[in-house]
């Protein structure tokens, strides 16, 4: 593990001034129960054992790497590679941490796994590892998801989830991360909350990151054979930042650039974007301290992205710091864009892509000019089966 991310982190879950767990009194033991077990079986060589054959085994990993030629020709300077977790087991990098939060649950002797879930990819792993683990589930999803992602809600109830349907609010993923908590807080004894992201209270943050650092340490040693070297640039899509700190974790501590790229919808105006690094402030949701986009009563603010995986309010913690600090630059992509590189890399790579990828490949395209003799590696997080109903249906097939 590199040096950054054995001390990163504190003791308390802070990332610097970000992060902390402010929990509700009766959630408070459950918790520090799952502090303790996870401080305990990350260092378990049998732990990680039937982790690693998990992966290897179950999820097919390691994902490769592939070079974007055509399109990496099309764009003009830099070549674009990207790591294609759309090839992972249920065709997300979500599978990497809820295998693992999985087999937790199933080492504290817990019998069911609680979550949100926005695009829904996070919703199928969850029910993915369920199934495997033999536990049930129970996944909570914002209505206009719902609809939006039509295919991923029947994936869950084939592998035996029971999904609740959010009409309170936007509809969307914060009030399913909302209704999520309240659920779990009458459940806690027997359930685990396995949430979704680099975000939520202190250790989720942290053990999510450190759960998803193989996609990071699979690419640095791939990227080093493939090409010969490291990558100039890195980049990744953030809602709340899992795909992305997962890629991140693999060249934390190198002279690598890192680049998260966030959804700035159909305009920077409050309501119309979810660019959170970049028009959020500083503040608190869900039991952490990050950035927030907040409105003028200081409450979260409605979001908008094409893209459901990325339309939360805030962002994981460690993506604050890792601004703050300078280590990461954040930039945006909107959905005209976006919508323009899901069907560009489908009609020139073969790929489709979730449209929450989508807005990585719409960066790289956009920035590839100006890095000439360069090489930008992309985190190809989701497959586009969820988003190809909703595209087509809304916005046709792209020309020809």
């Amino acid at each position: 593990m590199s040096d950054y991310l054995k001390s990163t982190p504190n003791s308390d879950g802070f990332f610097g001034d970000y992060g902390g767990a402010m929990l509700p009194p009766p959630l408070e033991p459950h918790f520090a129960e799952i502090r303790a077990a996870y401080a305990e079986l990350s260092k378990s060589p049998a732990f990680l054992e039937e982790l690693r054959h998990i992966r290897k085994h179950f999820q097919g990993r390691p994902t490769p790497i592939s070079h974007l030629k055509n399109l990496s020709a099309m764009a003009g300077g830099a070549q674009i590679y990207a790591k294609r977790e759309d090839l992972n087991h249920t065709g997300a990098h979500k599978l990497n941490h809820c295998m693992a939060e999985g087999l937790l649950a199933k080492h504290m002797g817990k019998t069911k796994l609680i979550a949100e879930t926005g695009a829904g990819q996070h919703g199928v792993a969850l029910a993915t590892a369920a199934a495997y683990f033999g536990l049930e589930c129970e996944i909570h999803m914002g209505e206009v998801d719902i609809a939006k992602e039509a295919p991923n809600v029947t994936r869950m109830k084939l592998l035996g989830a029971t999904v609740v349907p959010v009409g309170e609010g936007a509809k969307t993923l914060k009030e399913a991360v909302d209704s999520a908590f309240g659920s779990y807080i009458a459940q806690a004894g027997h359930a685990l909350f396995g949430i979704g992201s680099v975000v939520g209270p202190h250790p989720f943050p942290m053990m999510v990151r450190d759960f998803q650092s193989i996609v990071g340490i699979e690419s640095r040693e791939q990227f080093a054979e493939m090409v010969g070297g490291l990558p100039d640039i890195v980049a990744a899509c953030v809602g709340g930042g899992s795909n992305a700190m997962g890629l991140f974790a693999g060249f934390i501590d190198d002279d690598v650039a890192l680049v998260g790229v966030e959804p700035l919808g159909t305009s920077s105006k409050l309501g119309d974007h979810a660019a959170t690094m970049t028009y959020g402030v500083d503040g608190a949701i869900h039991g952490f301290q990050t950035k927030v986009l907040l409105d003028e009563g200081g409450e979260p603010a409605p979001v908008n992205t094409i893209a459901s995986g990325l339309d939360y309010p805030g962002v994981g913690p460690e993506h604050a710091h890792l601004q703050k600090i300078g280590r990461v630059k954040y930039e945006t992509a909107d959905d005209a864009e976006t919508l323009h590189a899901f069907y560009e890399i489908s009609r020139k790579e073969g790929i489709i892509p979730a449209l929450e990828s989508a807005h990585a490949i719409a960066w790289a395209m956009r920035e590839a000019k100006n890095h000439p003799g360069k090489n930008i590696l992309i985190n190809l997080s989701g497959r586009g089966d969820k988003d190809i109903d909703f595209v087509t249906e809304t916005h046709g097939f792209g020309g020809s």
